[in-house]
């Protein structure tokens, strides 16, 4: 997991999305609807971040928890939106910090399945949304 973050926080989405499966699959509790496919995390999910917060940092609070195939932890994503979001919502220029916790499923050393849980509320109120 240690690479994944440090290709989250060299904002290379390129070498995060390389831990995925071909068929991997993320899936954002907040949003509720998986996304599918390396291509689909990587256009979809990572490059949606880093291009809104481009100075984003992902780190692990504490030890992760390893059982069999299956890998959890919790974090704190922060950073500054100074790019507009996927959907077309503009930058806010507000700094944000939250946290979360993900759950991931190991397949042949490739991340299967992710899925993250955080305090979607909370992290809008921050950026001004809500």
């Amino acid at each position: 997991m240690t690479g994944y973050l440090a290709a989250w926080n060299a904002h290379d989405s390129a070498a995060a999305s390389a831990f995925f499966a071909d068929n991997g699959v993320y899936y954002d509790a907040s949003v509720g609807t998986p996304v599918e496919g390396r291509d689909a995390a990587r256009t979809q999910v990572i490059d949606a971040f880093l291009n809104a917060a481009p100075d984003a940092v992902w780190t692990m609070d504490g030890d992760p928890i390893v059982s069999g195939d299956a890998v959890a932890f919790e974090w704190t994503f922060s950073g500054t939106n100074s790019g507009a979001w996927a959907d077309g919502t503009a930058a806010t220029g507000k700094a944000f910090s939250f946290h979360g916790a993900s759950v991931f499923h190991i397949e042949a050393g490739m991340i299967a399945h992710q899925a993250d849980y955080y305090d979607a509320l909370g992290f809008y109120k921050q950026l001004g949304l809500m």
